[in-house]
Order: C-alpha cells, then structure tokens, then sequence
C-alpha cells in the first residue's frame, strides 16, 4: 500500500511518498471497513494545515486530505452500514453524526486522523458516508468538505434553508462559493456572486447566478447587490471573512442571515464592522464550520435526486500529489483540484 504522509510541514516537500508494501490492509476493530481509494481532492484548509495555520495542529506524519471516494473492499465482524463494494466517503468530522458540534468532536481526517491520499483508508463504519450513484470517483472525492460548508451554510440556519424566490450572494469563484451557486439553484434562489473578472463571471452565469458583481471595478459592492436584490440578499455565503464582511453587511437584507465561514487565509487580522454598516441592517451573523455527518447524508440525497455534478478544475494523477498541492495554491483553479489514486 502506497500512502502520502506530512513529514515536514512549512513545504511542499515535506509531503512524501512512501510504499508500506505487505499485503492489502484489513479492518481496524469489529466495526473497521477498508476503503481502495479512487480519487481525492483538496481544499484550502490542506494548504493551511502544511502552513501551519490551521485551528488545529497535524499529527506527526500524517496521511494528508480530508476528501476521498473510493470502495469498500473489507469489513469487520459487526459491521451493519455498509457491504462489499458499496462506494463511500469519510466525513469531515468523523465523529460529529448531528446536532451541534462540541469540542471532543473536532477530530479530522488529514489533520489529527490519518487522511485520504493513499491506496487504502481505514475507517470506522459510522465515519463514513454512502455516495450518489451518478457521480464519478473524482466528482464524489470533491464533496465532504467544501460542498457540505455550502450546504451547511444554506441549510443549517435555524428558518432553515432559503425559500424558492429569496436571494442568495455568493463571494468568489472558491469551491466553497460555487458549490453554493449550484444548491441555491436547486433550492429556486435568485443567485448574485462577486468575482474579479469578465471571464469568472461569464462562468459564473453558466453555472447559474442569475447576476455578477466584480469587486475591482466596484468595490462598494455591497449597495449594488442591494440594488440588484431589491432591497438586499436574504443570504450572504461569506467566505472572504475579515476582507469582506463590512461589504457583506451592507449587501445583506434588513433581516438577513450572513453564514460565516472559517478564514484562517484572511489577510486582515481582525473582523471589523463600521458603525453604517451595522446600524443598516438586522441581520443575524452565523458561523460555518464544514458539517456534520447527517447534513453530508442529507446534502448526498439532494445531489443525486438533482444529479448535481461538482465542478472540477483538474485531475492529476496519484504520483503527481505535489503537483496538485502546488498548482491549487498558485493558480487560483475554478473548481476543485482532484488526485485520481486508481481506476
């Protein structure tokens, strides 16, 4: 079995393949199903964990990346959920089934739990997640973490999802952003979206917003989306944190809801809010922080009624790993950044 382990952090090098040969690995425990990898994908808070700076600190020589798909090849004696050849995933919080998280649920597969880039996975039957049919192994490696921030962020508050009609603004061309693009539509949401180029926008639209801003040339955009929502967006997916909360704000209905997501890459330090902004709005601010095991379940059932298809960038294949790392931090894809690991 070939792994992936983070032997260094601060570097790309520090990434490092190694072949632990022998035979095929089998079930941790009674309840333990061995997953044959197919595809993983990456997603930005991988870049912060080999920067260290990430809210939590990797164990030493980790598997890396939360996102996989593959098949289950193995299962232990009291295994109920899944059988032989059933095509799963790994939640993000493996732990965390419903309700609300606490903190003895925080635990994370490429961070403090081996991860997905390797031939083999070893999980516990209730950390992973049955996967939609329709999907191909590279689409379905791209949706425990990113996709169900999305999902999660226009789900999870406590109305409950967007109604069919309200608007929905979305930041950005990043996974997380698009994934939001693609539920709004499925909900029946009127979708506005930022973005710094013609070209970004004009994919934007093909993907359905039904609107897009550029940031550059107008930088108060905040009072244009108001202008295109007629009278503010009803949901803000806020994934640019302290650089764009203020304008957020300010684009947000009176009694608007702002999902707040984790933006440990932020380039300011603090979150600040200007006193106009806050005295023009009601709206209520909630934080995001991925999901748990039962909205990942729930997001799937959406997908495959829908047969939503994620949006990938690239594929590069498992030798390549560093490759993918490299390129998703300096080329600023559009979709998701996937490592095929077997056919």
């Amino acid at each position: 079995m070939r792994a992936y382990h983070l032997e260094a952090l601060g570097t790309i090098e520090g990434i490092v393949l190694r072949d632990h040969g022998g035979p095929r690995p089998v079930p941790a425990g009674p309840t333990g199903i061995v997953v044959r990898v197919r595809a993983a994908s990456l997603n930005k808070r991988d870049l912060l964990i080999l920067c260290e700076r990430y809210p939590l600190s990797a164990a030493a020589g980790v598997v890396p990346l939360s996102d996989g798909a593959g098949e289950v090849v193995a299962v232990g004696e009291a295994v109920t959920r899944f059988a032989v050849g059933d095509r799963v995933s790994c939640a993000y919080f493996p732990r965390w089934r419903d309700g609300r998280i606490t903190p003895d649920l925080v635990d994370q597969p490429g961070c403090t739990l081996d991860g997905m880039l390797s031939e083999y996975a070893l999980l516990d039957e209730e950390w992973a997640v049955r996967l939609p049919q329709h999907l191909t192994w590279e689409e379905a490696a791209t949706l425990p973490c990113a996709a169900v921030t999305a999902w999660n962020a226009l789900t999870g508050g406590e109305g409950g999802a967007p109604l069919p009609g309200q608007s929905v603004l979305t930041l950005g061309t990043g996974p997380v952003a698009l994934f939001a693009v693609q539920f709004a539509k499925l909900l029946g949401c009127r979708v506005v979206s930022t973005t710094s180029s013609e070209e970004k926008a004009d994919r934007l639209k093909a993907l359905g917003s039904d609107a897009v801003v550029n940031y550059v040339s107008t930088p108060e955009w905040g009072s244009t989306v108001r202008e295109l929502t007629d009278g503010g967006a009803d949901l803000v997916v806020e994934s640019g944190g302290p650089d764009t909360i203020e304008q957020s704000v300010r684009a947000s209905s009176l009694y608007g809801q702002i999902a707040l997501l984790i933006t440990a890459s932020a380039a300011k330090s603090g979150m600040e809010i200007s006193h106009a902004a806050y005295a023009s709005s009601l709206a209520t601010i909630r934080r995001v922080f991925v999901g748990s095991r039962t909205q990942f379940e729930s997001m799937n059932r959406a997908v495959a009624t829908h047969g939503l298809r994620p949006v990938i960038d690239r594929v590069l294949p498992f030798e390549e790993a560093r490759e993918a790392y490299r390129g998703y931090a300096e080329d600023a894809p559009f979709g998701k950044v996937v490592i095929r690991t077997g056919e």
